[in-house]
């Protein structure tokens, strides 16, 4: 049997009587307590919420693309380059 990690935090929420009756029967059905049920659907839909965040697909078109941009140059940044030439807020303290 896998080891479980001991649970350490605490999640409150508010919900009406009727989501908390939908809840507990979902959990009945499940075979599950309310709270891992609640926690299971919870970090079910965290996980889709995430996914095109984590990763993401791409045909070979869009891959060669992808690659294409990776490895192209990068393109000039005047401001930016100017901002790193300028002394930094700490730097003006070194020169006294």
């Amino acid at each position: 049997m896998a080891s479980r990690t001991p649970h350490s935090e605490k999640l409150e929420l508010r919900l009406t009587r009727d989501e908390k009756r939908t809840l507990q029967a979902a959990a009945t059905a499940a075979h599950r307590s309310v709270s891992e049920f609640v926690l299971e659907s919870a970090l079910a839909r965290a996980d889709e919420a995430l996914a095109d965040r984590r990763t993401f697909s791409l045909n070979a078109a869009q891959w060669k693309a992808f690659v294409t941009a990776l490895d192209a140059p990068p393109r000039p940044l005047p401001r930016l380059e100017r901002l790193f030439k300028e002394p930094g807020f700490f730097d003006a303290g070194s020169n006294q």
